[in-house]
Order: structure tokens, then sequence, then C-alpha cells
């Protein structure tokens, strides 16, 4: 979460969003399709804001970094990014929160992340030790590039390695990429090609993110057409490089997208969504299901739906069935999805404030930052997508989960799948009851 995405749910379920820098300004507003030409490409040492336009932490920060902008004119550029736009961006360089500053020095591929105070004094002295580094680096020589053809080494960081770009050959192709279960990416270059080589730093970073964030559902690799003529015959390459598409039992399809890291991780999170199954429906049953799907995702949708009794198996597997056809709906967003049968949980329910809403209810939780959002619609396909829909165009209400912190789960056995049962309750024989003497027998 995208990524970033909604990831950092902490700021993002606000009403109002405003651009925080303008054209008026110093500094040099970034983007998916101009990163890589501005930043990437260039001798010169950036500072990188990666922002998000409702982030207050951002608004606060953004008189400072324009001042700092102004005041390293000409002399280092100073960039901002809005993560919250350019999601891919925000993802390649691994950024979690907002603002995030990085520093764009000699290795463009692995940029060092920013620690100094967020004064523009601070910032600009930060600056100017970087760019002090940078020119002891280039006078000690410090430099170097390689093909993809030496797959063992390569930086790593957040520029990616060159080992994530899996080399494809005439010999291994079809087993690599035809017989996988796996999305394959596949650039065919060749070594002489100006294109070929400035494709190839995007390329393995884009590798190292997609390879991360994807599991290794989704793999990059290269082919180097001049060698392996075959494969290259067999495609009907014509111009280097080409990237093709492929996905097991069906014909390969040109890649049509832009050539930045930034593009070839979007379209890459694209195909992972695509073919990826509908995310596996939880019922909380101990602190443990809990941590793990919500750890594990940018925001997590938590159901309490009503006792068992209240419903019968038949209703229960209604609700089940609209959050199962959300889930798959919005599979592109890798959110968790978690229930629980009302009461089951009390301190959950009491720290999501549900109960004024009766039952079921929703919410959907970032636990990176403690925060989270309630349904206020229908328990509804149209009420659940209006609900989730807003929050992916960072719209809503937040609020901070009681106390700041994971309420405490209790361990439960799962739900059988069955209609509840009402509790056997003793019969009673009132005739060796001995009443009260003083007791009006008439009364009975």
């Amino acid at each position: 979460m995208r990524p970033l995405l909604l990831g950092v749910l902490g700021c993002s379920l606000v009403l109002s969003i405003q651009a925080l820098y303008t054209s008026s300004d110093d500094v040099i507003e970034l983007t998916a399709s101009n990163f890589n030409r501005e930043v990437v490409q260039s001798e010169s040492l950036w500072l990188v804001e990666f922002y998000a336009p409702w982030c207050g932490h951002c608004q606060s920060l953004a008189p400072e970094w324009k001042k700092a902008a102004t005041a390293l004119k000409g002399i280092v550029k100073v960039g901002a990014v809005d993560a919250d736009q350019h999601k891919s961006l925000g993802g390649q360089y691994g950024v979690r929160g907002f603002p995030t500053i990085k520093i764009f020095g000699g290795n463009k591929n692995k940029p060092d992340e920013y620690q100094g105070g967020r004064s523009s004094q601070a910032i600009v002295d930060g600056a100017m030790n970087a760019l002090r580094s940078l020119v002891k680096d280039r006078l000690s020589g410090k430099s170097g590039s390689s093909g993809y053809s030496k797959q063992g080494g390569g930086s790593g960081g957040n520029g990616g390695s060159k080992k994530d770009v899996v080399e494809l050959t005439d010999d291994n192709f079809d087993k690599m990429v035809l017989d996988s279960n796996e999305v394959w990416l596949v650039e065919f270059f060749a070594p002489w090609c100006g294109h070929c080589k400035n494709l190839e730093p995007e390329w393995a970073a884009a590798a190292t993110a997609v390879k991360e964030q994807t599991k290794g559902k989704v793999r990059l690799g290269a082919v180097d057409a001049t060698v392996h003529q075959v494969l290259s015959s067999r495609y009907g390459v014509r111009g280097f490089p080409t990237i093709k598409i492929f996905r097991k039992g069906e014909e390969p399809e040109d890649y049509q997208g832009g050539r930045s890291r930034g593009d070839i991780i979007e379209k890459a999170l694209d195909l992972f969504s695509d073919n990826a199954p509908a995310p596996e429906l939880q019922e909380i049953l101990s602190e443990d299901v809990l941590k793990k799907t919500c750890e594990d995702s940018q925001l997590c949708i938590i159901a309490v739906l009503p006792h068992i009794l209240d419903t019968g198996a038949a209703g229960r597997n209604d609700y089940l069935e609209v959050m199962l056809k959300m889930a798959d709906k919005y599979k592109k967003k890798m959110w968790g999805w978690l229930w629980t049968e009302a009461g089951a949980q009390m301190e959950l329910e009491s720290s999501l404030g549900i109960g004024g809403f009766g039952y079921p209810a929703m919410a959907a939780i970032n636990t990176r930052k403690m925060k989270f959002a309630l349904l206020k619609g229908s328990f509804s396909e149209t009420g659940i997508h209006e609900f989730l829909r807003e929050l992916s165009v960072g719209r809503g209400s937040t609020a901070t989960l009681g106390g700041g912190i994971m309420p405490k789960i209790h361990t439960v056995e799962a739900w059988d799948g069955k209609d509840g049962q009402l509790p056997v309750e003793d019969d009673y024989d009132l005739s060796d009851i001995d009443l009260d003497d003083d007791f009006d027998k008439d009364e009975l």
C-alpha cells in the first residue's frame, strides 16, 4: 500500500488534498515519467523529498524545503515527489513514511537516507556535506558499471542488483520462462545498442523491486539477442531493446509502457495483480492470525459479523460472500481480509468503537500508524465498495486505534460452518422445593 500506497494510512484518510509545491517554487516537481531523466541520468547531486499532500509533517516541512531549494539553487538540485500520486517511485526507493528525504549522489541507483534536521539551515548543511563527499569520491575515481552478463555482481540497495535480472539463453528459456507459473518481462538486447545501455540500470533496479514486491511471482529477464539468435528469431525481434511479456499458456505480448524503472515496476505490479488469486478471508482465531495478516498488508479490512444465533449459517455465509467479492475486486491493493463474530474479540471492538453502529460492522486498519476508518454505510457490495473506494483515493475520516496499540486478541475456536445451538438448560422439579411458610400459596 500502492504501494505505497495506502500503506501509510495515518494521514491518508482526509478530505482536503492540495499540492504543496508549484511551478513558481525552486523545488523541482518530479514524477514517474521524468524522474529517470532528471535525477538518475543527471550528474548533479539531488535532494529529493517523497511526500503526500495530506500529510501534516509534509505540510510543515514545505516552507523549509522551499527556502533550502532557493538557497541551493545552481549548487544542488532540490526536488519533490508526490508519492501518493506516483506510488511506483515511492515503492522502488523503499519509502515507508512521509516525508522521506533521500540524497542522490554519485550512485544514483543507491541513494542515501537524509537523517538531518527539518529546518532549511539543517537541510542546506546536509546538502553541502553530501556535495563535499561526492567531490571527494570523484577525486578518488570511484565509479563503475557492468552488463547483464556479469550476473554474480552488481550493487544492492534501493537501486537494485543486476543479479535479479535473470540471464536467459537458447538453452534455458523454455524451462525458465515458458514452463514457469510466474509472469515474465523479457528484454531482448544487443550489447552495442545505446538505448539498451540506457535501459540497463532501470531494468536492474526494477528487477529487484519487482522480485521483492511480488515475492518472485513476476520476474525480469534479459536475452542477448546477438548471441541467442534462435530466441530472437522465434519471437520476431527486429529492434533493440524489445520487451515482451510471457504468461504460461498464452502468446507473448509486446510491452508498450515507458522505459523508466517506475514505469516497469508499475506494469509488473499490474501483471501480478491481474494474475493473483483473491486474498484469503480468515477468521480471527488468535493474535498470530491478526498480526501476520495485518503486518504483511498495507491495510487490513476487518468485519465483525452478528452472532451465529442471530443469522444462522446461511446468513453468515451471505456476509462472507460479500466480503469475498470485495476482496477479489480490490485484490490489486493486496490488503488483508479478516472477520470475527460479535462478542468474540471485545477488546478489538472497543478499540474500533464498534457497537454503536450495530452488526455487521467493518473497519479498515493501518497497523503501522495505528489508524482506522469505519464503514458508515450498508454492509453490502455497494456500501463496502463506496467505503473502500473512498479509502483508495485518500478520502474519508480516520481515528487513532484505542490507546495507540493493538488490543488483546483472544484465542477462539473456528466456526464449524453450522447453525448455532442454544445452550441446554436444566429441568427443575418444583415438587422437590420447600416453599416458605410465609409465602401465600394462593398467589401461585
